[in-house]
């Protein structure tokens, strides 16, 4: 258990306690929890600054998880085609792989029906499925292999390395890899923590779109595409009509059957190939990864999502990965996006403040 102490303004002399704990079904409003306040007040649990720095580490097993009675079971069908399922894909790699087991251990912390949640797992390494199924044994999910080289033609250099690796294009192909009675699916990214009911997510109504995220309309949109994309009138003619808006895609609901009926992957892919082919000659369009060919195809038509399910940016930016404050408002995911990774930060003993609230839910550590 993490403890987060505070000095109140209400009781000059007195220091309220604030628990935050794997058992919350929410944050509440983001002003109770900047991390400007917490500076000088976090305990992080013993030992986890100094991973690494002791013999041979792996994941321990995550605690049994039980639906609550509310829920009723998935009955006798434990395929993936059990309509009963919310389904969640998340990407598995070396790198990333202790940030995605803390995703998962989130999900069912907090999950009201943690049995009725299926996860998807994209892999180019096959061998992380015993791995998984040692840390969650309860654990319904399912492992794809993603071939690089399915992808690894159209990936152009990026500000960061870690947005050129081909897994991070995976998801352009979920409808493609999950099987065709997967009708809706979560993607989550492998920098997160969910601290909220995944449930209440999956019933997000999309109404006529294919992409729900959370939109951010304040953000200058210009800037993720070149000066070159944007004199050019046959590119910036793509918005045409459209009222673009920057989105995360780290956090989506995806409905599959209208991605394959009208082909959004091979639109992706459309738009991955003008890119290379400015690299090679006329000028790139954008400088990001996988990130400006889904806004070239989806910014303007996207479902909007509460905030709250996508409190990005706490990885700083892409160069220094800086701490960061959250976001005004109610707080359901916690997301690390940029280059600063908790896991790296705390172990490094240069933690950034809000990175004790990724903790609790990081199962690596040191075997018995």
């Amino acid at each position: 258990m993490l403890w987060i102490m505070r000095v109140s303004s209400f009781f000059s002399a007195a220091v309220v306690m604030v628990v935050i704990s794997p058992s919350l079904q929410s944050f509440p409003p983001a002003e109770a929890i900047r991390s400007s306040h917490l500076d000088g007040y976090l305990r992080f649990p013993a030992g986890i600054a100094a991973a690494g720095a002791r013999g041979r580490f792996s994941f321990r097993q995550a605690l049994p998880f039980r639906n609550a009675e509310e829920c009723g079971g998935p009955g006798d069908n434990n395929t993936v085609c059990n309509p009963s399922f919310v389904h969640v894909a998340i990407t598995l790699d070396m790198e990333y792989l202790r940030g995605s087991i803390a995703a998962v251990h989130s999900v069912l912390q907090h999950a009201l029906c943690p049995k009725n949640v299926f996860f998807h797992f994209l892999v180019s390494d096959t061998s992380l499925e015993t791995l998984v199924r040692s840390a969650f044994p309860q654990l319904r999910f399912k492992v794809y292999y993603f071939d690089p080289e399915r992808v690894r033609g159209l990936i152009s250099t990026s500000v960061r390395q870690a947005l050129e690796q081909p897994l991070n294009y995976a998801r352009n192909y979920l409808a493609d890899m999950l099987e065709p009675c997967v009708r809706r699916v979560i993607y989550l990214d492998s920098d997160l923590v969910v601290v909220d009911d995944i449930a209440k997510l999956w019933r997000t109504g999309l109404g006529s779109r294919t992409v729900g995220a959370p939109e951010y309309c304040h953000a200058n949109f210009t800037k993720y595409f070149t000066g070159r994309f944007w004199s050019d009138p046959r590119l910036a003619g793509t918005f045409a009509g459209r009222r673009p808006c920057y989105f995360n895609t780290g956090v989506m609901v995806i409905d599959l059957v209208r991605w394959r009926r009208f082909g959004y992957t091979r639109r992706i892919e459309r738009w991955m190939e003008v890119q290379k082919a400015g690299v090679g000659g006329g000028g790139r369009i954008y400088e990001l990864g996988s990130l400006p060919p889904f806004l070239l195809v989806f910014a303007g038509h996207v479902a909007p999502i509460d905030h709250r399910w996508n409190q990005h940016g706490l990885g700083g930016d892409n160069v220094k990965g800086s701490c960061r404050d959250l976001h005004p408002g109610p707080v359901s995911l916690l997301h690390w996006s940029g280059s600063g990774k908790p896991w790296v930060r705390l172990d490094s003993n240069r933690p950034c403040p809000l990175d004790a609230l990724w903790a609790p839910y990081d199962l690596y550590g040191p075997t018995p």
